[in-house]
């Protein structure tokens, strides 16, 4: 098993990444000592996973709230379906919550836990590669809205993350691509050397090597504690902002095609796409270095080319994400393989020129 850090004073705490763990008691009792626990996972996790992690927790009252699976349930009538439950069992400020599942269950039992009695104790337990590598570290909770992705929400950290690679043995095929979409993004956006390994070593993460999962797991996670770390609340500055590469034109391609119908991964992907595209066209990006993004990015399974949307929609879509400011889009650019920057100096006519492009 492999600890990470996430160095944040009072609230700082552990991602574990190993295998066996929904066998591993010590482990889960280590971060399970309340008496009431609230398992919160989906329709699909439940039968998977549920049963291990309550003979696990023992004779503790465990309370299990399975809610339908699907990012378009990420939403305030879910969110009410927690709160309902929670009330009616007495929880109370020393309860525990378990985010057992992949993003959505991740983002909405967070948004729960800092918000039930002005917050209580959450763990998370991910069990899709996305919400591994991404999702479940740094303390970012929400729900969404019909006018925007992840626009209410708070940050709230967990106590710790608990990550079983085995748990992705399970996961479809399209599942594990669209995670794949956050893995790249750490390589584009800091850490070219892990770009490079993932040219070399992408059919074997295809193929679910669990030598080369645990080795992308543990160097995502990696990247991501730095950057929360250094910038926790994403501040001004833009340091965790860069973790969004790709978001902006993802989140207004999910918002416009049907939440749920291009997976969020699948998303990031065209737009980190894109991105390097926009990089390229205003002279910070080479064409071999976007040649490579592309090709890394179809070998992964992913989409390259946005589905056809119409450029007003698109624009104002782009203009209500939270990065935006005064009505300009802040956007997340790259100079170069392994470094991202946040900035809204740039020509228009090269984001409309990037919103046109139909094929890449």
């Amino acid at each position: 098993m492999k600890t990470i850090n996430i160095d944040l004073a009072k609230r700082s705490y552990p991602i574990h990444i190993g295998q066996n763990l929904f066998e591993n008691n010590d482990l889960v009792a280590k971060y399970t000592t309340q008496k009431k626990i609230a398992i919160i996972t989906n329709e699909t996790i439940e039968p998977l996973y549920v049963p291990s992690l309550k003979r696990l927790l023992g004779e503790k009252e465990v309370l299990v709230i399975a809610l339908p699976d699907g990012e378009q349930y990420k939403n305030h009538e879910s969110l009410n379906v927690i709160y309902d439950e929670l009330l009616t069992h007495k929880f109370g400020r020393d309860s525990l919550l378990i985010a057992l599942g992949g993003g959505v269950i991740g983002d909405i039992t967070g948004y729960a836990a800092a918000t039930y009695m002005r917050g209580v104790d959450f763990i998370q337990v991910p069990t899709t590669l996305l919400s591994q590598v991404d999702s479940s570290v740094g303390g970012k909770t929400g729900i969404n809205h019909a006018l925007g992705k992840n626009m209410i929400g708070a940050f709230y950290q967990p106590k710790c993350v608990l990550i079983d690679i085995d748990v992705l043995q399970t996961l479809p095929d399209r599942e594990l691509s669209a995670g794949l979409a956050e893995v790249i993004k750490y390589g584009l956006i800091r850490d070219a050397a892990f770009f490079a390994w993932l040219e070399r070593e992408m059919v074997n993460l295809l193929s679910k090597s669990p030598e080369q999962l645990m080795y992308a797991i543990s160097v995502s996670c990696e990247n991501k504690a730095r950057v929360v770390s250094e910038d926790e609340f994403e501040s001004t500055k833009g340091i965790r902002a860069t973790l969004n590469l790709g978001h902006t034109f993802g989140h207004a391609i999910e918002n416009v095609m049907g939440y749920g119908n291009w997976l969020h991964g699948e998303a990031v992907a065209c737009g980190m796409v894109m991105a390097s595209y926009m990089s390229m066209q205003l002279g910070w990006v080479t064409a071999q270095d976007f040649d490579r993004i592309k090709a890394l990015i179809k070998t992964a399974k992913l989409p390259i080319d946005p589905p056809d949307i119409n450029q007003v929609q698109f624009m104002e879509l782009m203009r209500s994400d939270k990065k935006a400011v005064q009505g300009k889009i802040n956007l997340i650019l790259q100079k170069g393989i392994g470094h991202a920057f946040l900035t809204n100096d740039y020509p228009h006519e090269t984001l409309l020129d990037t919103i046109n492009q139909k094929v890449f």
